[in-house]
C-alpha cells in the first residue's frame, strides 16, 4: 500500500533544500571553503530540513493548528490590543521560548534539564551548521601555527591565539556544548527511572531522543580525548561513529519527540488569540452558568475544528461543547451510574 505525499508540503520541502544548497554555495565561495569531509552531515542536514519543512507544513494545516495560526495573527493585528501584544512580544519570546519558564511550574529539575539540553543544542546547531555550510573556517596566521584568524563568509574577523582562554573556549564549543546536553540528559533519565509519575506513563520510545542525544555528545567528547590523551588513537574509527550519530540524529528530527521543537513558536500565536478573546464575550456553561472559555474559542471549536475533524458533539437543544468540564465529569458519572444501575 503507497503512501500519498502531501504535494503541497513537498514543494515547500524542495523549496526549503533549493535555498539551503544555494545558501551553502554562496556563503562557502561557489564551495571553495566547503570541506568535502563533511558532505555526510551536509546531505544529514538538508535531510532534516526538507522532513522538517514537510511536517510543519502539514501541520500546520491541520484544523486546529489552522484555526489557531489564523486567529493568532488576526489577534496579534487586532486594532484594539495591537499595541499591548507589541509589548507583550519580547516578555513571550524571553519566558516561552528562551527560558521556557512553563516548565519551572512543574518541577524545578525538569526546568534545568530542559535548559541544559536546550541550549547545548543551540551552541552545537550554531557551531555545527556554519562549518558545515563552509560559512566559516579558520586559518593559521602567517609562520605562527598558534595564531589563527576567523573567516565568515570569506572575510577575515578576528585573529586570537589557539593558547590563550579565548581560543581554548573557542576549539572547545562543541566539547561545551556535550557536556551541557549530557548533564541535562543524566538528570532526564534519574527521573524517568526513578519517578513513579514518570514510571506510569513511559513509553518505549520515550528513551530514543535521550539515547541520540548521549551518543552524539559522548562521541563527540571522545574525539577530543583521542587527540588530546590518546595520540590519535582510534580517532578515524570515532570520527565515522560520531558521524553517524549525528547523520542519524538529524534524520530522527522529524519525526521524533524532537520536531515539537519548531511547533513551540506557535504558542505565541495561541498567547495572542487567548487575550482577544478574553477580551471579548464569555461562553457560559448551559448547565451551571459559569464562564469557562472565550466564545471566541468555543466557536471556532464548534463552527470550524470539530465538523472537519468529523465530530459531531451537536444536542437536540444546544451543543455538547456548550458545556463546561466540571458539569460534563458530573453528566459523565451519572450517565455511567444510570448504565450500571445506580451508584449501590
Amino acid at each position: 500500500m503507497g503512501v500519498d505525499l502531501d504535494r503541497r508540503a513537498v514543494t515547500w520541502g524542495l523549496v526549503a533544500v533549493a535555498v539551503t544548497v544555494a545558501m551553502v554555495i554562496l556563503g562557502s565561495a561557489g564551495l571553495r571553503w566547503f570541506d568535502a569531509a563533511l558532505v555526510g552531515y551536509l546531505f544529514g542536514v538538508l535531510f532534516a530540513i526538507f522532513g522538517t519543512v514537510y511536517r510543519y507544513a502539514v501541520w500546520l494545516r491541520r484544523p486546529p493548528t489552522a484555526v489557531m495560526r489564523r486567529r493568532g495573527w488576526q489577534a496579534f493585528f487586532d486594532r484594539d490590543i495591537r499595541r499591548g501584544n507589541l509589548r507583550m512580544v519580547p516578555g513571550l519570546v524571553g519566558a516561552n521560548l528562551l527560558a521556557q519558564s512553563f516548565i519551572s511550574k512543574r518541577s524545578r529539575l525538569r526546568w534545568i534539564a530542559h535548559q541544559l539540553v536546550f541550549w547545548g543544542c543551540v551552541l552545537a546547531v550554531l557551531v555545527t551548521f556554519p562549518l558545515v555550510f563552509g560559512w566559516f573556517h579558520f586559518e593559521s596566521v602567517g609562520q605562527r601555527g598558534r595564531e589563527y584568524q576567523a573567516f565568515v563568509a570569506g572575510f577575515g574577523t578576528i585573529t586570537f591565539g589557539s593558547r590563550t582562554p579565548f581560543g581554548w573556549v573557542v576549539f572547545h564549543l562543541l566539547d561545551i556544548s556535550a557536556v551541557l546536553v549530557l548533564a541535562g540528559v543524566f538528570i532526564f533519565l534519574s527521573r524517568r527511572l526513578r519517578d513513579p509519575g514518570a514510571l506510569a506513563v513511559e513509553r518505549a520510545n520515550d528513551f530514543l531522543p535521550l539515547a541520540g542525544l548521549f551518543a552524539v555528545s559522548v562521541t563527540g567528547i571522545m574525539l577530543t580525548v583521542s587527540n588530546l590523551w590518546m595520540e590519535g588513537r582510534f580517532y578515524t574509527f570515532i570520527t565515522t561513529l560520531h558521524a553517524l550519530t549525528v547523520i542519524l540524529g538529524l534524520m530522527y528530527v522529524p519525526f521524533g519527540k524532537l520536531f515539537h521543537i519548531f511547533q513551540r513558536p506557535a504558542n505565541l500565536g495561541a498567547e495572542f488569540y487567548k487575550r482577544a478573546g478574553a477580551h471579548g464575550p464569555q461562553q457560559a456553561c448551559r448547565e451551571c452558568g459559569a464562564q469557562f472559555a472565550s466564545a471566541l474559542q468555543m466557536g471556532d471549536l464548534k463552527e470550524e475544528v470539530l465538523p472537519q475533524m468529523g465530530f459531531d458533539y451537536r444536542l437536540d437543544d444546544g451543543h455538547w461543547q456548550d458545556v463546561c468540564p466540571r458539569c460534563r465529569r458530573r453528566l459523565f458519572a451519572l450517565a455511567q451510574s444510570a448504565r450500571v444501575g445506580g451508584f449501590g
